[in-house]
């Protein structure tokens, strides 16, 4: 049974909480110094409810203890202060979810719950590469198969919270196979592509957003545009993938193609050809290109599918977009392309197409 220790200096509430967790373990601490203790002693937590307001040592003391012991106990912050700033910096020291009150106990109860798929698919993710890179030491000759279980347990892990990914990472992967079987075919300088590269293309793509993984449900699901202070949120996701990427690269002994190509991909998928994108603000041919070929796949197909926050519109409306876009957002040979490979990419984008999208 998982066990959630409830941080709250009110005795009111923490007695609703645990009242509405009794198919839970519960343990309480009525300021930030008793959750230290509890959290320091051989008591396993798998989920602290953390209010922000409380004597001795705030949530947001609490938190940055957390982060110098390096613990990586999922965190929800609930709290009576509704300033998006504590929002923010609840977020940067490591919480994973920020709830106001007063609460909905509902709701309550299905984050924790999602909160806890996502700690125990952590765990999996983890355990599993520990176990892979027992086993490349023996036989390298495995490394293309364990890369492949890495990339599925990843895109998994994301799976768990939004829905829209499973078909997403499906789409873009074969896409990109689409893409550059084309962009291959006109043999120009600087896209040269080889069977390999290509490979590690198409088998990476969909790790393009897994540091989405990252990202706040009540960002990452909002149906309304995010305001600035949200997308600055938003945007972290890139750095989110990278630091998982590095993680795997760290924990392998010898260097993985595929590893490299996908931190490529996540890093500079959202760079824009004219230099207005993010993170660096590359541009052009300092853009890598497993990013300008990511970065026209990723934005046709959110043009092209229903999120909670917009309605799909036609292959020829986005094409019509990306066109529109080619020298300020898209390399123009990649777009050039992209037009070769549409009737491929269109039949993909109806194939791994759901109602539920």
């Amino acid at each position: 049974m998982p066990v959630i220790l409830v941080v709250d200096d009110s005795q009111t509430d923490v007695l609703l909480i645990t009242s509405i967790l009794k198919d839970f373990e519960t343990i309480t601490a009525f300021d930030g110094m008793q959750a230290l203790e509890t959290i320091d002693s051989a008591i396993p937590v798998d989920l602290i409810l953390l209010d922000l307001h409380m004597p001795r040592l705030d949530g947001f003391s609490v938190l940055a203890a957390l982060q110098e012991r390096q613990n990586e106990i999922p965190v929800i912050i609930l709290t009576n202060l509704d300033e998006i700033d504590n929002e923010i910096r609840g977020l940067e020291l490591g919480a994973v979810d920020y709830i106001r009150k007063p609460l909905n106990f509902l709701s309550l109860r299905k984050r924790i719950e999602v909160h806890l798929r996502l700690r125990n698919a952590t765990w999996l993710v983890k355990e599993h590469n520990r176990l892979l890179e027992e086993t490349v030491k023996r036989r390298t000759a495995e490394v293309v198969r364990t890369n492949e279980i890495t990339i599925n347990a990843l895109v998994r892990l994301l799976e768990v919270r939004h829905i829209e990914t499973s078909n997403h990472s499906r789409r873009t992967k074969w896409m990109m196979q689409a893409l550059c079987d084309h962009l291959v075919a006109f043999h120009r300088p600087g896209y040269d592509l080889t069977e390999k590269v290509i490979e590690d293309l198409v088998n990476t793509a969909p790790l393009h957003d897994i540091g989405k993984v990252g990202v706040p449900d009540s960002i990452l699901l909002k149906p309304g545009r995010l305001d600035p202070a949200e997308f600055e949120i938003m945007k972290s996701h890139v750095e989110h993938g990278v630091e998982a990427l590095e993680y795997r690269m760290e924990s392998t002994d010898a260097p993985i193609s595929f590893i490299e190509m996908a931190k490529e991909i996540i890093q500079c998928h959202h760079e824009w050809y004219d230099g207005s994108g993010y993170p660096k603000g590359l541009a052009g041919q300092d853009i890598p290109l497993p990013g300008r070929l990511m970065a026209i796949i990723d934005v046709y197909d959110a043009l092209t599918s229903r999120r909670v926050y917009k309605d799909a519109i036609s292959h020829q409306q986005a094409l019509a977009i990306l066109k529109r876009e080619t020298n300020s957002h898209f390399d123009p040979v990649v777009m050039e392309a992209f037009i070769q490979a549409q009737d491929e990419i269109l039949e993909i984008s109806h194939t791994y197409r759901v109602e539920a999208e």
